[in-house]
């Protein structure tokens, strides 16, 4: 009977990459698997596929090995993980026992530290390769300088809000999906009782309330504005005029009914396990968040004794912040890659084949709790709501153009300004030398 494993490496032990490790066995209940994918090796193939990455835990990963098993019972698929995965990744690529499939980023693109990587990568876009990942947002799909596809995404992310649904069906209200809409929900919410209807993090990161809120609004304008990415990319002074459209909506957002910043700060003491605990007491509407945030929320469900003694449902929507509505603005997390030099190269593309399927990434993000790649986002409940966003308002962080001086730029003027810091007036002057944190 087949195991999968995982394997705690450092750096020094980068050639051992294959130590054996505890495990669980496969499970022996059947599960049903979905019939678009047809095999294309004998069922009996013996072999083993050996997946590295850096999470500690990746169960959505082994939920897969198992559906995948169903088709070929006599594999063995492994997944190890590696201290200073960023580091050692190509040492371990080309030490004596390379992993066949390993975790990638679309930021190690352009990165010549990543040079010797990226050439053990299996070229996805050749069509002799046979794997087809029409399914996946194109806009994700991130390319070489040369055009090749060398990593394709598993998981993705956003900016939004975790909504307490059932706070809504109780005061009789609809989720906002415009500012106008929102601040009227806010007003009947707070003359409710509820003292902050929206609340987050108040600190200086991707996943801090201001960002959440403002930021897929400044993407969405610097899209559309491609002309002037350039410039803001290099801190140019006159590039800010840029951020005021946002600026002025968040500013509007802080001084309005709907956040009570001052609570924020006092009660969310951190940018993760803080959010979700505090999301779970029960008495917050709206929890602006990252998907990232959403992920973690799974698993504080038992931990937390309010929502133990009193669950509740909860979806993630966008931000409501622009006028027309909010913006899905959507993130690569974690790209899966081939070794072309594996020993077992045509099964390690037989998983990927598998793997690279609407209903297969789907299962992946389910088990994550983040959003999975795919055209269609409709089919997570979590999720679901992303899908009524008007395709001009949906977009990815590619299309932006947007590099991190200009975002590092952006955060320090929304985290200012959300703190009455500087005004919309004084941030926009500035950019390029706004203090960061």
């Amino acid at each position: 009977m087949k195991k999968t494993f995982k394997a705690i490496l450092s750096v020094s032990m980068v050639a051992m990459l294959l130590l054996q490790g505890c495990g669980s066995q496969k499970s022996q209940k059947k599960e049903e698997v979905t019939a678009s994918f047809s095999p294309k090796y004998d069922k009996n193939t013996e072999f083993s596929l050996t997946v590295a990455g850096s999470y500690s835990n990746f169960e959505s990963l082994e939920a897969e090995f198992e559906r995948f098993y169903e088709y070929y019972p006599n594999a063995n698929l492994q997944y190890v993980t590696m201290d200073d995965y960023n580091n050692v990744i190509s040492n371990a690529l080309v030490s004596s026992e390379p992993p066949d499939i390993f975790t990638t980023g679309s930021w190690m693109i352009g990165n010549e530290a990543y040079d010797v990587m990226f050439e053990a990568c299996e070229d996805f876009s050749d069509p002799s390769v046979g794997i087809d990942y029409s399914c996946i947002r194109d806009s994700l799909i991130r390319t070489t300088d040369s055009g090749n596809v060398v990593m394709l995404p598993i998981f993705t992310t956003s900016y939004g809000m975790i909504v307490n649904m059932d706070i809504f069906d109780k005061e009789g209200l609809k989720v906002p999906t415009d500012f106008g809409e929102l601040t009227e929900v806010c007003t009947k919410l707070k003359a409710a009782g509820y003292a902050s209807p929206v609340m987050g993090t108040n600190r200086f990161s991707g996943s801090g309330l201001y960002n959440c809120f403002a930021y897929p609004m400044f993407a969405y304008d610097a899209k559309n504005h491609s002309d002037q990415v350039d410039a803001l990319n290099n801190l140019e002074p006159s590039a800010g005029e840029l951020m005021r459209p946002s600026l002025e909506r968040l500013s509007e957002f802080v001084n309005s009914d709907c956040i009570d910043v001052a609570k924020c700060q006092e009660e969310i003491t951190d940018e993760y396990e803080s959010v979700i605990m505090r999301f779970f007491e029960g008495d917050v509407p709206m929890m602006l968040a990252t998907g990232d945030v959403v992920s973690g929320t799974a698993k504080r469900e038992s931990k937390s004794d309010a929502f133990s003694a009193h669950p509740f449902k909860y979806r993630f929507f966008a931000a409501p912040a622009g006028d027309d509505g909010g913006y899905f603005i959507n993130s690569v997390s974690l790209c899966f890659s081939v070794n072309k030099n594996s020993a077992n190269i045509d099964m390690a593309n037989e998983f990927m084949r598998f793997l690279i399927s609407e209903k297969e990434l789907d299962n992946m993000a389910g088990l994550k709790r983040l959003i999975a790649p795919v055209k269609d986002v409709s089919a997570d409940a979590l999720y679901s709501a992303l899908s009524d966003i008007p395709e001009d308002r949906s977009f990815s962080d590619k299309e932006t153009g947007l590099m991190d001086p200009a975002v590092r730029q952006f955060r320090a003027a929304i985290y200012a300004v959300g703190n009455g810091e500087m005004t919309v007036d004084e941030a926009v002057s500035a950019y390029g030398k706004i203090p960061e944190e």
